[in-house]
């Protein structure tokens, strides 16, 4: 079934109103001002920040470096080859 939708106009989506274009705008010199008015706090922060970063980069990163047999390919969970058998004496190979 068909319908005809030509009647219909959408609404523009948020992001692309006039509202959001200025919503943004007060938001980037809001965070301008911020940043200057508060540059000595952030700078003063960050080696803190860096020796923070450390342990949060092996929680996030190596995802506890235990894993408790759930890798797929280690050596255990893979069945091994089948060995090649030797011809008897006398078949032809």
């Amino acid at each position: 079934m068909h319908h005809d939708h030509s009647g219909h106009d959408t609404p523009p989506g948020f992001w692309r109103s006039r509202y959001a274009i200025g919503l943004i705008v007060i938001g980037a010199i809001a965070g301008y001002f911020l940043l200057t008015e508060h540059l000595a706090h952030v700078v003063g922060a960050l080696p803190l920040l860096l020796l923070l970063a450390c342990p949060l980069m092996h929680v996030f990163m190596h995802h506890g470096h235990g894993g408790h047999g759930h890798h797929h390919g280690d050596a255990s969970s893979q069945s091994a080859p089948p060995k090649p058998t030797q011809p008897k004496p006398g078949e032809p190979s």
